[in-house]
């Protein structure tokens, strides 16, 4: 068994995602088996034996994540891109090929089990039902503060999952459109958390940034100027 050093807890991609300080998607990839490669068993208290996780990651070819909650999905928290998604990739990183995930679905009561799904479908089907969702995204809207923050989150996590394993166009266009572009839900935001508000837009310039979103040469225009006056907001600056 394989997990973080004793005492210790976190793949810390999260942390590096969500300070910024990552160029390629294969370094959060190499963070996630630097902060599990420390193995546990009936003597084993934590050795430091990187050698065996990478041989047993050059092997591996698919990766298998159960959700048990409905609650909390792949999109809503920070956990699942950083340590499902990251070792996606610290298995591609060793062994050269494309590892794919299967999500199981462990609180559907399906007739003969719950049965595995592909990642992408799984992402794409919680960002339809969640985050572009009108009804989601009022009800996160009338809780004000708490709210705006829960949506901003989902903006990070959504950049997470575009470093670790892509993101759909579709899905950022509507996210922009949704809570950046439309003016009305846009100043609610910023009303209810301003830097909130101001993690929205950033995380959707740097997602076209980094290429992980082809967007609209006009769409970042306005979410430029729209940063601009929300920095200048949350900064004090008349």
């Amino acid at each position: 068994l394989f997990s973080n050093p004793a005492g210790d807890y976190g793949s810390m991609v999260n942390e590096r995602v969500g300070s910024g300080e990552w160029d390629e998607s294969s370094a959060l990839g190499d963070t996630w088996a630097s902060r599990n490669a420390f193995s546990y068993g009936r003597s084993d208290k934590g050795s430091n034996r990187a050698d065996v996780l990478q041989s047993l990651l050059a092997t591996t070819e698919r990766v298998v994540q159960e959700i048990d909650s409905v609650e909390y999905g792949l999109t809503d928290i920070q956990e699942y891109y950083a340590n499902t998604g990251a070792l996606k990739v610290a298995a591609e990183n060793a062994s050269g090929n494309k590892c794919s995930v299967s999500i199981v679905e462990a609180f559907r009561d399906d007739a003969d089990g719950p049965q595995p799904k592909d990642l992408d479908d799984v992402l794409r089907l919680e960002y339809r039902s969640k985050l572009l969702n009108p009804r989601w995204a009022e009800a996160m809207l009338e809780q004000g503060s708490g709210g705006a923050y829960e949506v901003s989150s989902r903006f990070t996590a959504m950049v997470g999952w575009g470093a670790v394993n892509g993101v759909d166009d579709f899905v950022w266009d509507g996210a922009s459109e949704k809570y950046a572009l439309d003016d009305a839900v846009s100043e609610q935001l910023r009303r209810s958390n301003p830097e909130a508000y101001r993690n929205v837009l950033a995380r959707l310039l740097e997602a076209a940034g980094r290429g992980m979103w082809n967007a609209d040469e006009d769409v970042l225009r306005r979410l430029r100027e729209k940063y601009a006056d929300a920095d200048d907001s949350v900064e004090g600056v008349a």
